[in-house]
């Protein structure tokens, strides 16, 4: 068992083009996105694991011995396991879960009660940690802040358990996992997803874990070899909306205008192609033209997105702020609020940078300057780590 404490942080996500067109079997690009969730994990000798998510209020302990006392044999198989209806309702009676349960804090907390238990069941007796998890993501924005959690808890406890190794050594600041490793930690984590979302893709734990950019379509997904690491605006609107909704709206559209809509869908996903190709040749040496081809691609889409229907208001008041600045713009995720993105040419002033901001900012949306391509899941030392982080995550 792991004695020193450990830190670990992973990136959020967005969309860069493929929203809804992926449902209909058509390709989306995702990227990781340079917000990231940060993790302390603390060995005690106290006889208590307690989780601490300062973000949205959760301070939460369990006797070390109580949960040991828990019947797991349903836990028991050599691979992954997969989270099953007994198993969700085992550990809603250990963690007190509320009758209105459907709520972010809560399931957070069944999460990482599922991953402590099926991970460090192999112990001789379950260890006594202190976790503590803070974030530079919004949560309920599409922007892969549980995929982000679920992929920290798993990297620290499976590094805990000494399941996989710790690849930080005394001289380096970051360090990340092999392939192999990755790959477990991407197991574990989705299925601390499965406990939060029911359903998911494994698109946001995926681009947790590996970070830089990922092409997913009908289940597949695969690296993008090199991508760069493109500076933009992230906006949320704070616009609520259920992806849901927005998601059968497209499919009432599809059903109602075929010809019209199947065409829409192959030229968002011939969009995505391009994109892909653009990239590809940026990886090396981003040249002024490749620049205003990924603008016009992102014009392309937001159009081809508001005409399947899932535009919104806001979203256009977002796209006219920055046009007028003379920057592009769009939708990421389901769309109908929520955030959206704007690409960030090098030659641009920061001046200009920021009186976009200030703009976006008057219109009441939260507006935040950073790149996509960051790295996946990584490991830090202390004195890697901004001032505010380690404020966040209880570092003195």
């Amino acid at each position: 068992m792991l004695s020193e404490v450990l830190l670990v942080s992973s990136p959020g996500k967005v969309i860069l083009h493929g929203e809804h067109a992926v449902v209909h079997g058509k390709v989306a690009l995702a990227v990781a996105l340079n917000l990231r969730t940060f993790l302390r994990l603390q060995p005690q000798s106290n006889g208590k694991v307690s989780l601490n998510l300062p973000n949205i209020g959760v301070a939460q302990a369990w006797d070390v011995a109580r949960l040991q006392l828990l019947d797991t044999s349903f836990m028991e198989q050599d691979d992954v396991t997969v989270p099953i209806a007994e198993q969700v309702e085992k550990l809603k009676e250990v963690a007190d879960f509320p009758e209105n349960w459907a709520t972010t804090e809560p399931l957070a907390v069944l999460a990482f009660l599922y991953l402590y238990l099926a991970i460090c069941r192999r112990q001789r007796a379950l260890p006594s940690l202190d976790i503590t998890v803070w974030s530079e993501l919004p949560t309920g924005a599409g922007l892969g802040s549980s995929a982000a959690y679920s992929v920290c808890l798993a990297a620290a406890l499976l590094t805990a358990c000494e399941d996989i190794p710790n690849p930080l050594e005394d001289s380096t600041l970051t360090s990340r996992w092999s392939e192999e490793n990755l790959q477990l930690i991407n197991k574990w984590a989705f299925q601390g997803e499965r406990v939060i979302h029911g359903n998911p893709s494994g698109v946001d734990n995926a681009v947790s874990t590996w970070g830089g950019a990922l092409r997913y379509q009908q289940g597949k997904i695969s690296s993008l070899d090199r991508i760069p690491a493109l500076q933009i605006l992230l906006t949320n609107t704070k616009v609520p909306r259920s992806t849901k909704a927005l998601v059968s709206g497209v499919r009432n559209r599809l059903i109602k205008f075929p010809d019209i809509v199947e065409p829409l869908l192959t030229s968002v996903d011939a969009i995505s192609a391009e994109c892909e190709r653009v990239l590809g040749e940026m990886a090396s040496a981003p040249a002024p033209e490749q620049y205003l081809l990924l603008e016009e691609l992102i014009d392309m889409n937001q159009h081809h997105l508001n005409a399947l229907g899932v535009g919104h208001a806001s979203l256009d008041q977002l796209c006219r702020v920055t046009a007028a600045h003379g920057l592009h713009s769009k939708l990421t995720g389901a769309g109908g609020g929520g955030c959206g993105i704007t690409l960030l040419r090098p030659d641009l002033e920061q001046d200009e940078v920021e009186a976009t901001k200030q703009a976006l900012a008057a219109c009441g949306f939260d507006c935040w300057e950073t790149s996509i391509g960051a790295p996946g899941v990584s490991v830090h030392s202390a004195t890697s780590l901004e001032g505010r982080v380690r404020q966040g995550l209880g570092i003195l």
